[in-house]
């Protein structure tokens, strides 16, 4: 590729990166994105990824800006409930219950669930056709040298380009983040999550269930139906050592587990897909942005899966940095603006998350009984429920403008 053939190269093609590129494109950029893996055949594919994300209605905004909205909305179920349930002990027994509904925001939904893995496939689908685009994937970032005036880029198969701007979305590990010289934050709790779908007796009436419990939060999303059975995409949290031993049970022991960890909410529950298991931290990045560099999603923040904020928190940075971005999309000054405006929110949201996930694994009881009198509380004063709610959405401002080009 001739210098300066591209605006701005991006590192990483996962849901994130993809995102961010199409919406570049719809802003007249002419975007490279590369990844060293390629798409899954399907959920059973070695490395599918088989979590869900619960697109919340800020997020559809920016899909729909990007024209990505009307590939993944096929495959989208409703999420038009949430209902919180508190437990302590095993089996579990309940010791609080609360449903939050969208109306209270005046939304039909609080937003549409995709499993990752068919999201990956089609957002894939989509950016080969987009305009602007050159999609390489099979290819990844290995080096870079930045300048003040554009950055010089190798690709793992030994090509190199020239950018404006350099955009790490290439996750926890980012190959981006670390040629940058830019450090973390880690806080590890000694949790890792099963990440899976199932199918279930009873219907979920498109409503969404978090369950905490010692060692972590449950959390049940809705999803169509498999094989003609109710369905749902499960993220279950728990200590490591208990995970471990979960991943290993055969097939009827680990549903009748998991029934239990659900409290029967749905009836009997049978595992469809194989098992993902991953640890539970919560990394920042100590810095955004680098000469002619800007991180965004995994590279920036990685966040304990808890009220759908990962994906979702992704999402507004890639929105931020597009309005960010001036005429030179590498310039200081475009790069300083989107750092400001994303930091706090990033920082606050991984604090406030942590304390969460504390909060909800913990098996004393005075903190659970705290649990469950706060969820009651929050639930039952209107302005404070509003409120807590509008943050979990993490809508975007309604102000936000492009910068001039």
């Amino acid at each position: 590729m001739r210098a300066m053939d591209t605006d701005i190269f991006i590192s990483g093609a996962g849901i994130s990166g993809m995102v961010l590129a199409a919406l570049l494109a719809k802003r007249g950029w002419r975007v490279t994105i590369c990844d060293p893996s390629t798409p899954p055949d399907g959920e059973a594919a070695e490395g599918s990824d088989l979590r869900s994300t619960a697109y919340l209605e800020p997020s559809v905004d920016v899909l729909r800006e990007a024209e990505l909205w009307e590939h993944l909305s096929p495959d989208a179920t409703p999420l038009e409930a949430l209902r919180v349930m508190d437990s302590t002990g095993w089996p579990p027994q309940q010791t609080a219950l609360r449903t939050f509904r969208p109306d209270d925001l005046g939304l039909g939904a609080f937003g549409w669930n995709v499993m990752n893995w068919r999201a990956h496939q089609t957002l894939s689908a989509a950016l080969r056709e987009a305009p602007g685009v050159d999609l390489r994937l099979g290819t990844g970032f290995a080096d870079m040298t930045a300048r003040d005036d554009k950055a010089f880029v190798t690709l793992t198969d030994g090509r190199r380009l020239t950018a404006r701007l350099v955009v790490g979305a290439d996750g926890r590990a980012s190959p981006v983040r670390e040629a940058a010289g830019i450090d973390t934050r880690i806080q590890r709790y000694g949790q890792k999550a099963l990440a899976f779908a199932c199918t279930h007796a009873e219907p979920h009436q498109h409503v969404s269930t978090e369950i905490y419990n010692s060692g972590g939060a449950m959390v049940t999303v809705p999803l169509a139906d498999h094989d003609g059975r109710a369905a749902s995409s499960i993220v279950w949290m728990d200590d490591g050592a208990r995970v471990t031993e979960l991943a290993r049970m055969d097939e009827a022991t680990f549903n009748a587990r998991l029934t239990e960890r659900a409290l029967h909410v749905m009836g009997p529950m049978q595992r469809a897909t194989p098992l993902r298991v991953w640890p539970i931290v919560t990394q920042t990045a100590r810095a955004l942005t680098a000469k002619r560099t800007v991180l965004v999603a995994e590279a920036a923040h990685v966040l304990p899966p808890i009220g759908a904020q990962g994906l979702n928190t992704s999402i507004a940075d890639i929105a931020t940095l597009a309005d960010c971005l001036q005429e030179d999309p590498g310039a200081p000054e475009g790069l300083a603006r989107y750092a400001r405006a994303r930091q706090a929110d990033m920082l606050g949201r991984a604090a406030a998350i942590d304390a969460y996930n504390r909060l909800c694994r913990s098996n004393l009881g005075p903190v659970q009984k705290l649990r469950a009198e706060g969820l009651k509380l929050v639930n039952d004063v209107a302005p404070l429920r509003r409120r807590v709610m509008m943050a979990g959405m993490g809508a975007l401002r309604s102000d936000r403008t492009a910068a001039p080009r």
